[in-house]
């Protein structure tokens, strides 16, 4: 798998995602897809988390990817990256804070 930065920025390719630079730091990825249940899950306990943190939260459909791309995640979902780090499920409000800079 690729580093963080170069992840983020398939994944803004493939899914046609546009961030504006000062908003880049703060967006977090919610890789899943439709029927996931423990995708659900994750986007409730990211909802809560963007809350009480200053954290944008972007929902992204792997689906949306090409294939090779997809299938590094398509056992593995749902996967959050931040800027710096991927978190994979099962994780918590808390599990989140400690990733937030």
């Amino acid at each position: 798998m690729t580093d963080i930065a170069t992840t983020r920025q398939l994944i803004m390719q493939q899914a046609k995602l546009q961030l504006d630079a000062d908003n880049a730091e703060k967006t977090w990825f919610l890789l899943g897809t439709v029927g996931c249940h423990l995708c659900d899950e994750a986007e409730n306990t990211l909802r809560l988390f963007s809350n009480v943190t200053a954290t944008t939260i972007k929902k992204v459909d792997i689906a949306d990817f090409e294939e090779p791309f997809m299938m590094q995640f398509a056992t593995i979902i749902p996967v959050v990256l931040t800027p710096t780090q991927q978190i994979n499920y099962p994780f918590s409000v808390v599990d989140l804070m400690a990733y937030h800079q």
